[in-house]
């Protein structure tokens, strides 16, 4: 005789509810949106395109902002996992209060964060002086723009990481050291690739965030044409201009890099979630 198997009751009111609201809430918010900067930028010509690339000044900051960017998620890649380590994995005084800093950056208005930031690392600041009487110059250069995008990327970084570090078994890790395993062995062989798909988490978020970051990186950089003005700024300086055209068209530029960098991460998140089966 068949048995039927009964459904557990969701706690949400059903799917096609929670189903609706979800498209709903992305069709408005998101898509509705890029949508609209398509279609109007569907309507500029194609010369205007064209010359976002042809134009030295507009193919500069597209370079250095993501550059920078993919440089600023690296290093928060390594840093945010290593004091994503020493959170899930020591006891010490005052590591709540540490733990609640790494947040900071989240609920920091971008403004003054650039202006601290800039302070700082200035010429006469704490870091910027003796920086600077080693010939290493951060603030009005690429560097400072690195610093304040890695400033702004850390915490994606590391509350990707820290649940899933809390949830590694150490016993997995000391049965590899009871096998022969070296430290590095288990390292390279037992811990990174577990936390290889969140890892990817946070430099996907870190980058995104680095690319259209704005308040924090201008107080820093200078915003020298050529050296230190990023793509966000100069779309604004467009606009400043009634370069409507033009800011679109950079605009579109930047959105289209951006979804084709977040499609690569994407596709080797997927490839990782598959290969370790964790993220």
């Amino acid at each position: 005789m068949a048995t039927t198997r009964l459904r557990s009751p969701s706690v949400l009111p059903g799917f096609g509810l929670a189903l609706g609201y979800t498209l709903a809430y992305l069709g408005l918010i998101v898509l509705v949106p890029l949508a609209a900067l398509a279609l109007r930028g569907a309507g500029l010509p194609f010369s205007e395109m064209t010359d976002v690339f042809a134009d030295e000044r507009s193919r500069a900051a597209l370079g250095l902002s993501f550059g920078s960017a993919l440089i600023a998620a690296s290093i928060a890649l390594v840093a945010g996992g290593v004091v994503a380590w020493v959170l899930a994995r020591y006891r010490f005084p005052g590591r709540r209060v540490l733990d609640a800093v790494v947040d900071l950056p989240f609920a920091l208005p971008t403004a003054v964060a650039g202006i601290a930031l800039a302070s700082v690392f200035d010429a006469t600041g704490w870091l910027g002086g003796p920086l600077t009487a080693l010939g290493v110059q951060v603030a009005y250069t690429q560097v400072g723009i690195v610093v304040a995008l890695v400033f702004i990327g850390l915490p994606f970084v590391v509350r990707s990481l820290q649940p899933v570090i809390e949830e590694l078994d150490v016993e997995v890790e000391e049965a590899a050291a009871l096998l022969g395993a070296s430290r590095l062995q288990t390292l390279l062989r037992v811990v990174l690739p577990t936390l290889l798909p969140a890892g990817i988490t946070g430099f996907a978020l870190a980058l995104a965030r680095a690319v259209g970051e704005y308040g924090s990186v201008v107080f820093i950089a200078g915003n020298l044409p050529f050296r230190t003005e990023i793509a966000p700024l100069l779309i604004i300086i467009r606009l400043e201009e009634f370069d409507y055209p033009g800011a679109m068209a950079l605009a579109l530029v930047m959105l289209g890099i951006s979804f084709a960098l977040l499609l690569a991460v994407n596709l080797v998140q997927a490839w990782a979630r598959r290969r370790f089966g964790r993220g």
